[in-house]
């Protein structure tokens, strides 16, 4: 994995998405986040096709604080089975990327 990821969920409004976004931040377990919607998302879920309307919510953070940012995702989420999906950086500004590393050092 590179040093950097990009980590997408969703979920089921505007203001629980805006919500989410600002706890993982203010936990320092990503540096930032942007909230797009609404999406339509057609998924299984119970034994039958469900369509919901969502909103997506993307955050960045080094990768070592994958796990904290994880955890931070679970613990603020409502659904009981959250999409949490890593997608590696590749390539990014130093400065962007050194901004990631300080805004998720431990204060």
């Amino acid at each position: 994995m590179s040093g950097y990821v990009s980590v997408a969920t969703t979920t089921d409004g505007a203001e629980r998405a805006g919500e989410l976004a600002r706890v993982v931040v203010e936990r320092r377990a990503a540096a930032c986040a942007q909230v797009e919607g609404p999406l339509r998302s057609v998924y299984w879920w119970e034994g039958e096709v469900r369509v919901e309307e969502e909103w997506r919510v993307v955050f960045k953070a080094p990768a070592d604080r994958y796990g904290d940012l994880e955890a931070a995702i679970k613990a603020a989420h409502t659904y009981e089975t959250p999409e949490i999906i890593a997608t590696a950086i590749e390539r990014g500004s130093a400065e962007y990327l050194a901004w990631l590393d300080e805004e998720t050092r431990p204060r």
